[in-house]
């Protein structure tokens, strides 16, 4: 015998369709490009028209699924529901069992800010506790990319150097260079790095200590640990680049909080880690406690300079034109503050093949500029050999 259709369930089942619909249109005509502004970062690996262009896509799709629950899904499925309401429940359960199992599915593959490269991807890294990871130390990795391969060979102390058998002479005067990806040089050799540049232009012996993937935080804390081993260090230049100010706002790493306080990584459930690489969502309470923190940290970092009598000097690499929010950024982090720092242009298209990241010429011309602006300084020239 053939069930009656049930009112009841067609009715609740048109109301939740019809208003996921109405959220649907409403978050697309909501979220208009100063919005999306306001709460999504700026992107060193995605262009500021592709941004824009992902962000419009996402915007009309959002608006045209809004339109199409609230016109035709909602009254077909809610006749469809009507005749069968007990397939809601099953369907219910069936999309709670998916999620987790992609839950579990997803611990099985690397999310999280400090897995960001394959565990065998060169440069190897390992962990720590403090500084969330380091690379590996007194090994030489050789690294696929832009066409070539590329030895990255690290001294004892984690420092890329030329050969592992000539490692950083910690008595010698010595300019100390801390970043991420950049400053370390992924994809060029050593001798074309920009720490490397800048040693052979001043004549002096540099510590490169950068690491992939690292936020402002940890660079900070990275020189903090390594500063105190050389005797007379010379300048510490830190690279800050507000493309890369959204890895500041990470916590499911070691990172520091208000006041300069280490804060343990926090552990989200991976669907939500996904979720977050997907759609980078900031809130603006968020923005602003990165912001506070992040001048904190370079702050701290140009008096951890200071006071081993070592020249600070912030560098701010800009690729191409500098959109309102970069700016913007670029003026509450290190003008209001009336930090040091030394902003380069650079042609986007200076890019290592295949890779964003800065190929030789660009860091020629950035350690050009680096080298300019430290052989002016009173500390830097008071100890060139």
């Amino acid at each position: 015998m053939r069930r009656a259709p049930s009112p009841i369930a067609r009715l609740l089942s048109e109301l939740i369709i019809g208003s996921a619909g109405v959220v649907l249109l409403a978050t697309a005509i909501i979220a208009n490009q100063a919005f999306l502004d306001r709460h999504f970062l700026p992107s060193f690996f995605i262009t500021r028209p592709t941004y824009v262009l992902l962000e419009t896509i996402v915007r009309v799709g959002m608006g045209l699924a809004g339109v199409l629950l609230l016109l035709v899904v909602r009254p077909r499925l809610g006749r469809a529901i009507g005749r069968s309401p007990g397939r809601v429940l099953q369907v219910a359960i069936a999309a709670i069992l998916a999620l987790a199992a992609g839950e579990v599915v997803l611990r099985s593959v690397h999310l999280r800010p400090a897995e960001w490269l394959g565990r065998d991807q060169e440069p190897r890294r390992q962990a720590h506790p403090r500084l969330g990871w380091t690379f590996v130390p007194s090994r030489t990795g050789h690294g696929h990319i832009g066409g070539r391969v590329v030895d990255y060979a690290f001294d004892a102390a984690g420092y890329r150097v030329r050969q592992v058998d000539a490692p950083v002479n910690v008595d010698l005067p010595t300019m100390l260079f801390t970043g991420e990806s950049v400053m370390f040089g992924k994809g060029l050799t050593w001798d074309e790095s920009i720490p490397a540049q800048v040693g052979a232009l001043l004549k002096f012996q540099t510590a490169n200590m950068a690491v992939d993937g690292y936020g402002t935080d940890q660079a900070y804390l990275r020189v903090q640990a390594e500063l105190p081993r050389f005797r007379q260090p010379v300048a510490v230049v830190t690279l800050f680049m507000t493309t890369l100010f959204g890895r500041n706002l990470d916590d499911d790493r070691p990172h520091l909080g208000a006041g300069l306080v280490w804060l343990p990584g926090v552990t989200h459930g991976r669907l939500r880690s996904l979720l977050q690489l997907v759609a980078p969502y900031r809130s603006e309470d968020t923005i602003e406690r990165g912001i506070a923190t992040t001048r904190e940290v370079l702050r701290a970092t140009a008096a951890l300079a200071e006071s081993r009598g070592a020249t600070p000097l912030i560098l701010v690499p800009q690729f191409g034109v500098e959109d309102h929010v970069e700016r913007m950024l670029r003026q509450r982090l290190l003008d209001e503050p009336g930090l040091p720092y030394l902003r380069v242009d650079i042609d986007p298209a200076w890019r290592v093949p295949g890779d964003v990241h800065p190929n030789a010429h660009a860091a020629h011309a950035i350690a050009a500029a680096v080298a300019e602006r430290l052989s002016v300084s009173p500390r830097a020239g008071s100890t060139r050999d």
